[in-house]
């Protein structure tokens, strides 16, 4: 069942607000293409295969091979990792050096995130006597 064109609207507006509060979860809401997808499945195939090799190693008194088999096993890993993260970065600037933003929206000041930059703001509120 499609939506009215009033849901639909209600949907862009909650996704511009979201994008423009937060675009980095919101980047990472958004679908993995098939090419990143495909990327994550062929890592996990290397890790299965390089584990194949490790335990081959392992039943042959063959050191090397089990090295060998640990580096493609940690290869494959680093592939299906990127496979995931890439896709999840924050947009770019645009061509003109501004931020992607909704239009007619205000520029945010950089917003600290993590639970280190808020302890760390808690602190230099406590050294100058702000509680």
């Amino acid at each position: 069942m499609p939506l009215s064109e009033h849901e639909q609207r209600l949907l862009e507006q909650m996704e511009k607000a979201l994008y423009a509060e937060d675009p980095k979860f919101a980047t990472s809401l958004r679908s993995t293409g098939a090419a990143s997808r495909g990327r994550a499945a062929l890592g996990v195939l290397v890790v299965l295969a390089g584990l194949g090799v490790l335990l081959a190693g392992m039943a042959m008194p063959l050191a090397v091979l089990g090295a060998v088999g640990f580096a493609v096993m940690l290869a494959g890993a680093v592939l299906t990792y990127f496979a995931f993260t890439r896709g999840n970065a924050a947009p770019a600037e645009g061509a003109n050096g501004e931020s992607p933003s909704t239009p007619g929206s205000a520029p945010q000041a950089p917003r600290s995130s993590g639970f280190m930059d808020k302890m760390e703001e808690r602190w230099r509120k406590r050294a100058d006597g702000d509680r």
